[in-house]
């Protein structure tokens, strides 16, 4: 099945509550919005051009500082209807997962492959600093704010943490049987 696209979804989201540049916008991707989705900075500023040219999204000039010109986007009334209607739909199916180092497990055939204790311990170490960080974002953002006044994005933190211990358990309980 094909994958939709919903990183205009993803973009008239962001723009409901302010105007904002593609900077700005490429800036959510590297902080929130990529901990749990991804996407090249050019396929930000290729979707902005479609959305202006749908009408979803409009674009004024402004200045920062004294200088440098920058386009702001906005959302507009056809963008607020598109990103409400998706809103309330629901997925009829899960979301496929592609996981290179899951796909490299499931060929190791023996325990005693050489690859396998060296392959769980490089994803133990990667999954143990993801978690580090995501335990920090959820310090650095809801110490400012109330988790009421953004609960979504607390629940998606809060879903990753948990994602993250139950993997680096994972990780640990397969290290230690195959020492076994």
């Amino acid at each position: 099945m094909a994958q939709k696209n919903l990183l205009p979804l993803i973009l008239l989201g962001l723009l409901r509550d302010t105007k904002k540049t593609g900077y700005e916008l490429k800036k959510d991707f590297e902080t929130e919005i990529g901990e749990f989705w991804s996407v090249q900075h050019s396929q930000i500023y290729l979707e902005l051009k479609r959305l202006t040219e749908l009408k979803e999204i409009s674009s004024t000039k402004g200045f920062f500082g004294s200088k440098i010109e920058k386009s702001y986007y906005e959302i507009t009334p056809l963008g607020e209807e598109r990103f409400e209607k998706w809103e309330k739909s629901f997925q009829n199916e899960l979301a496929v997962n592609k996981d290179e180092f899951v796909l490299k497990l499931y060929f190791i055939k023996d325990k005693k492959d050489g690859r396998l204790q060296q392959l769980l311990k490089n994803q133990y170490g990667l999954h143990l600093e993801k978690l580090a960080h995501l335990n920090q974002r959820m310090k650095e953002v809801f110490s400012k704010i109330e988790k009421d006044q953004n609960y979504g994005h607390y629940l998606i933190l809060n879903h990753a943490i948990k994602r993250e211990e139950e993997y680096t358990k994972w990780l640990s309980d397969s290290l230690e049987n195959i020492r076994q």
